[in-house]
């Protein structure tokens, strides 16, 4: 264009032959053999013949572990399949591929790095499972072969492998030392321009300030799905109109940013995909060099992204990084540690027929197992009550959109309790269909009975799934002729094979992988089981794996009580960086410790200088603590947080002190520890520095009362929300515990009663309206797709918490309110969000919300206050209380009329409280009469 050519006036050859390379240019699409990594192999053996023997071999260790196990099984069809396997495996040249996928997994498994038992269509191998490539043997739960290789379409196999979280890198490791670090590296991916990011970049290329691109960027909704694009936010955004309308600048800004909308930004690294080749990478792809430092082992990435590398004649491995892995892994050596067990459990030896697994997963109590979290998967298993491993698998492959939306689910679950009757399409697929109670579940029963009833080769069956699943309309049309053919040679009438070709049809847009199915449904099991019979143990790993994410920490910890599981609070002395087990008061369950690294602001570097202290000796106190840890590396906000989470608690147990005071002497505290660190270094010693060397004591460097003596304890809620800010949630109470009973009375509802509510039968202007009462945790503002501010959080009460949402048009008069952090009472209404696979979760559309207070205020006309009785008479109805008790009634004066109701050897007393003692309904009123010890309870009438 002019501009260019302008810039390049004093090159016009260069302008023009900028056209005559890009007309030179071709479209080039490589299609390069596989170059195999030299894979060694004993001397006179061939891949294919070291690949059989391989197989056989460890086959029969395979039938010695079923023989360990007392299990019987038809070996001569189990070397029949494996030989048919190993003949196809050949005759598409891919024993290399098995040969160096084992390699990596026999040593991953070696060095006791958890690997999965399987991930999609692999599981479906025997050679894969005698090779301990995966670890669910496929033939008991009918799995294909074809389905992960097809022998009619030659494409590689793909093996998707999941490792433990925390050590995949070492299996990456071992991949590069094995075949050279310039041979092996990892796929790029690309992050794409998306609006926000378009405006912001072409701003900063406009030489634009921050204060001028900002706005336009604020008018853009965020756009998680990132499918929304700058020109529906445009048709939308009046504001953003305006501004292009009237500011030459940000319309070319917004022009530019249309343009490069969705091109490439930045290449990144794939999360899973490792590539190998026989020479270095760069002379199959070009690559770049990852400069992030936590890239990991294979520093080289190829500039293509996966779906070119292999044309070049790379191999791609995927190695996953399962958190679930991590979970089980660090759950089996907790229970294997437990004082009562004997002999290690492993375990890939459960039975997976134990009943009291079934009964946990059937009742729905499935937070934390592995795949069955949710609260619509925990709806789905209270209906279905899977009695047996293989209902997991169709569970796993039925939780989805399309089954649950076309009727499969409720089908499935009304055939197997007997609701319905079950019915095949033809009898034939009786032994196929009978296991999913005559429902087409899963990819592998359209392949068997298109095989069954037309007479197709697996291989070709699976091209049918392909068509069936793509939904490529002239290969559908071709396969439908083709299979009415064979089932009219087999005797089937067409409209019937018709039929049954719609059905399977149909069904084929939702069938599930049942290899894959099959291998997570392993994992799930392994996690209920856990959770049947170790609650303690599964509690604490997975607090463990988790204890970086605070909702999650909060959120196990709150559904751990509920189920009794008891939850020691931060300790210095006795927390480990993970969540641990302590036995000394119950050996046969055990309490749950909370984790130092779960505590927010305590940082890996703290943490190891917290260790390494107290390798010499217990703290005594804060003082000490003080004086002992490297001040450089456990700061100011540590230690406050620390103490927020009540880690020193032990300190003051028999004090009239709070953590309120410890935080108090804080700067006292690291005076003291400052002054005795710089002497050290200095070679001076100071009276604190050698009371700190002297042998531990429990006086030996405890701070003088005088030391708390100018400090101020806190209140109770200052407590709470002190453990909140540091642990992500309350640890000794919560701020609803003193208006239970109050909540009580105004409703019925709570959180859990509301989450387990079913959805109206009405329509979405219909639904039930609804009151809760309970305190706002979360809150936060966004823009919607119309440029409307709405709220969304979530509000929480003593049974738990549940997700709202703000609408426009009721957000401005609630808005004080639900950031007030006070109990509210709530009026909402209740919506049953179909959002994806968890149809059947519960939110609140606020409507209105009133501080308790006010509720109390204008609803009280008496105040009733329930005394000890007993507790008085002991101790000779001290003065002191009755004049505690008249000075808080003067302080709270109001309309209300005021009752003490006595408890009194069995008997109660109702005193009416003359007119001078009215009371105000407050919270002021409510905390003073809670801190009186003889208080029981404060009701409102």
């Amino acid at each position: 264009n002019d501009e260019m050519r302008q810039a390049l006036h004093a090159f016009p050859e260069a302008y023009d032959n900028t056209l005559k390379i890009a007309q030179m240019c071709e479209d080039v699409s490589p299609k390069n053999p596989v170059d195999w990594p030299d894979y060694q192999i004993p001397e006179g053996e061939t891949l294919d013949s070291y690949l059989r023997k391989t197989a056989h071999r460890m086959l029969n260790e395979r039938f010695a572990e079923y023989e360990a196990q007392k299990k019987t099984v038809d070996t001569a069809l189990y070397r029949k399949r494996l030989d048919t396997e190993l003949d196809i495996i050949c005759a598409m040249q891919f024993p290399g591929y098995f040969l160096i996928v084992q390699d990596f997994i026999l040593y991953a498994k070696k060095q006791g790095i958890p690997v999965g038992p399987g991930r999609g269509s692999g599981a479906g191998s025997l050679v894969a499972w005698a090779l301990h490539i995966t670890n669910i043997d496929p033939i008991p739960y009918n799995l294909l072969f074809e389905r992960f290789l097809n022998p009619e379409r030659k494409s590689m196999p793909d093996f998707d492998v999941d490792f433990c979280r925390d050590r995949r890198s070492e299996v990456i490791s071992y991949v590069v030392n094995k075949y050279g670090e310039n041979n092996v590296g990892q796929i790029a991916t690309f992050s794409l321009l998306k609006p926000r990011s378009a405006i912001r970049d072409v701003g900063r290329v406009m030489g634009m300030s921050y204060g001028e691109v900002e706005p336009v960027v604020r008018l853009v909704p965020e756009d998680p799905s990132g499918k929304t694009t700058l020109a529906q936010v445009l048709s939308i955004e009046p504001r953003l109109v305006d501004m292009r309308a009237s500011d030459g600048r940000i319309n070319q800004l917004l022009n530019y940013a249309e343009r490069l909308e969705n091109l490439n930004r930045h290449a990144g690294m794939h999360a899973a995909g490792v590539l190998i080749g026989n020479k270095p990478l760069w002379e199959y792809v070009p690559i770049f060099t990852s400069t992030d430092k936590n890239a990991g082992p294979a520093h080289l990435i190829s500039q293509y992204s996966k779906d070119f590398v292999e044309n070049c004649g790379l191999i791609k491995f995927d190695f996953l990084g399962l958190k679930t892995l991590t979970f089980i892994d660090l759950a089996f050596q907790l229970v294997n540690r437990r004082p009562d067990i004997a002999k290690p459990i492993d375990p890939d030896t459960l039975p997976l027929d134990d009943p009291k697994v079934y009964r946990l997963i059937s009742s729905g109590n499935t937070w934390g197992v592995f795949q069955l979290e949710s609260s619509g998967f925990q709806s789905l298993l209270q209906d279905l009550k899977p009695d047996c491993f293989e209902d997991i698998i169709a569970a796993v492959a039925l939780y989805r959109p399309g089954p649950i939306q076309g009727g499969m689910v409720k089908n499935f679950i009304d055939c197997k309790h007997g609701r319905t009757e079950i019915a095949y399409p033809h009898p034939w697929l009786e032994p196929v269909l009978r296991e999913t109670y005559g429902v087409f579940v899963y990819q592998e029963q359209v392949m068997q009975a298109v095989q069954i009833l037309a007479g197709y080769s697996l291989g070709s069956a699976d091209s049918l799934r392909r068509a069936m699943g793509n939904k490529v309309a002239d290969e559908m049309a071709r396969e439908r002729l083709q299979f009415v053919e064979g089932a009219l040679n087999k005797g089937i009438h067409s409209e019937q094979a018709n039929k049954i070709y719609d059905l399977m049809e149909k069904f084929a847009g939702y069938g599930f992988n049942k290899s894959h199915s099959a291998a997570y449904a392993l994992l799930t099991f392994q996690t209920a089981w856990l959770k049947t019979y170790y609650p303690v143990e599964f509690e604490t790993a997975l607090l463990s794996c988790d204890c970086e994410d605070i909702s999650k920490v909060a959120e196990y910890i709150r559904l751990g009580k509920l189920i009794g599981i008891d939850i020691a609070p931060p300790h210095i002395n006795r927390s480990q960086k993970n969540f641990s087990i302590d036995y000394s008061q119950d050996p046969n369950r055990g309490t749950v410790v909370f984790g130092l690294g779960a505590i927010k602001g305590v940082g890996d570097a703290a943490l190891e200088s917290i260790l390494e202290s107290r390798a010499d000796g217990d703290f005594t106190d804060i003082f000490d603590f003080a004086m002992r840890v490297d001040l450089s590396r456990v700061n100011r906000a540590t230690i406050e947080s620390l103490i927020r989470a009540g880690a020193f608690d032990f300190s003051i147990a028999d004090t009239p002190h709070n953590r309120g005071n410890i935080f108090g002497a804080l700067e006292l505290a690291l005076e003291r520890g400052k002054t005795a660190q710089r002497d050290r270094l200095s070679g001076q010693t100071s009276l604190f520095d050698a009371l700190a060397q002297a042998a531990p004591t429990p006086d030996a460097t405890s701070a003088a009362a005088a030391d708390y003596a100018n400090t101020q304890p806190w209140s109770k809620s200052e407590i709470l929300s002190g453990e909140r800010a540091s642990c992500g949630f309350f640890m000794s109470g919560h701020p609803m515990e003193p208006y239970a009973e109050e909540a009580k009375r105004l409703t019925s509802n709570t959180t859990m009663s509301l989450a387990n509510r079913p959805p109206s039968t009405g329509n979405r202007r219909d639904r039930e309206e609804v009151s809760l009462v309970g305190i706002v945790m979360e809150y936060a503002e966004r823009k919607t797709r119309n440029g409307n501010n709405m709220a969304m959080g979530a509000v929480e009460d003593l049974e738990g918490r549940i997700p709202f949402l703000v609408f426009h048009r009721n957000l401005e008069q609630n808005r004080d309110a639900l950031q007030s952090n006070v109990p509210l009472l709530l009026k909402a209404h209740l919506m049953h969000d179909s959002n994806g696979e968890d149809n059947t979760t519960v939110k609140l559309a606020i409507i209105e919300s009133t501080p308790l207070s006010e509720v109390r205020q204008q609803r009280t006309q008496s105040v009733a206050i329930s005394l000890n009785g007993d507790e008085l008479a002991a101790q000779g109805y001290p003065p002191e209380f009755t004049q505690a008790l008249s000075d808080i009634f003067a302080r709270n004066t109001g309309r209300c009329d005021a009752f003490l109701v006595v408890h009194l050897r069995g008997a109660k007393t109702v005193l009416a409280l003359p007119a001078k003692y009215r009371l105000s309904p407050s919270d002021a009123l409510i905390g003073e009469l809670k801190s009186l010890p003889a208080v029981i309870d404060i009701s409102f009438q």
